[in-house]
């Protein structure tokens, strides 16, 4: 496995950034007879000045056997298709009327900030409605995103899941749960929640990182299940497995997947591996 060349000779490369230092947290997995695995918190999306390489993380990259991410081919030219055949179903209602009363400010203000009409998705379910604000408004771009440098860099990539199953896992959410997806959205921009929760994933803030997680979750318990924790006990096993073969992976997921009780570093520990963060 090749480094990610986020870093130069000596010290690390820092272009001019308003962004803090960076330590993103980084996790070793060990099992009892000495196999070893890493785990690192991504992000998605990110602005183009936030640096996040540092020489440790090149260093453990380097000695990786296989990258394993969510999502392998992001690229599938079929996922455009495929999001309008799921997401597209006429005769919906005003995108505020989706909502509770007291939700709708945030709503309009979100649509506001993205130049866009109430009346826009009259075709478009709420939970691709969701999706498609977030992209106009978010802090970072994709083109940017974590998983996307790993994959690049890697001499052999397994995903975790496929684009189509993560798209239907989003068209099978019940409406409450795609309304609260999309008051979720709305209310993280109402309170800048992006910016708090990439400067907190960046400088390694675990406990101010799962505040940011949980304030977008509170909503709606079967958005905590379906998008987070069920993902995550299909994952372990076979990351598990993984290390458990010698297979030595870095594993490369959403950073709100390894926290808390129900999080991919507490699943592993159950599962009677050890954990130990260095960074």
């Amino acid at each position: 496995m090749g480094a990610l060349l986020l870093t130069g000779c000596g010290a690390p490369f820092e272009p001019e950034s308003d962004w803090p230092e960076a330590s993103p947290a980084i996790w070793e997995i060990s099992t009892p007879s000495g196999e070893v695995g890493w785990v690192f918190g991504t992000v998605h999306a990110l602005p183009e000045d936030l640096y996040w390489g540092t020489a440790l993380l090149d260093e453990t990259f380097a000695r990786a056997g296989v990258v394993v991410v969510e999502v392998a081919n992001l690229d599938d030219p079929a996922g455009m298709g495929l999001f309008a055949d799921l997401s597209e179903t006429p005769g919906q209602p005003a995108l505020s009327k989706r909502v509770e009363p007291e939700e709708r400010d945030a709503l309009r203000k979100l649509l506001a900030d993205a130049d866009m009409e109430d009346d826009d998705f009259g075709r478009i379910e709420s939970w691709a409605a969701a999706m498609m604000l977030s992209g106009e408004v978010r802090t970072g771009d994709p083109a940017n995103g974590v998983d996307r440098v790993m994959i690049h860099n890697a001499d052999e990539v397994i995903g975790l899941e496929s684009f189509s199953g993560q798209l239907t896992m989003f068209d099978t959410l019940s409406p409450e749960a795609q309304s609260d997806l999309l008051y979720g959205v709305a209310r993280s921009h109402e309170t800048n929640s992006d910016d708090g929760m990439l400067h907190a994933w960046v400088t390694g803030d675990m406990d101010q990182l799962a505040s940011h997680v949980n304030d977008t979750l509170q909503f709606s318990p079967e958005l905590r299940r379906v998008l987070l924790t069920d993902r995550n006990k299909r994952w372990v096993p076979r990351i598990a497995a993984l290390i458990e073969q010698g297979r030595m992976p870095f594993v490369a997921v959403g950073a709100g997947h390894v926290i808390g009780e129900e999080g991919v570093i507490a699943l592993l520990e159950a599962r009677g591996l050890a954990a130990t963060r260095i960074q």
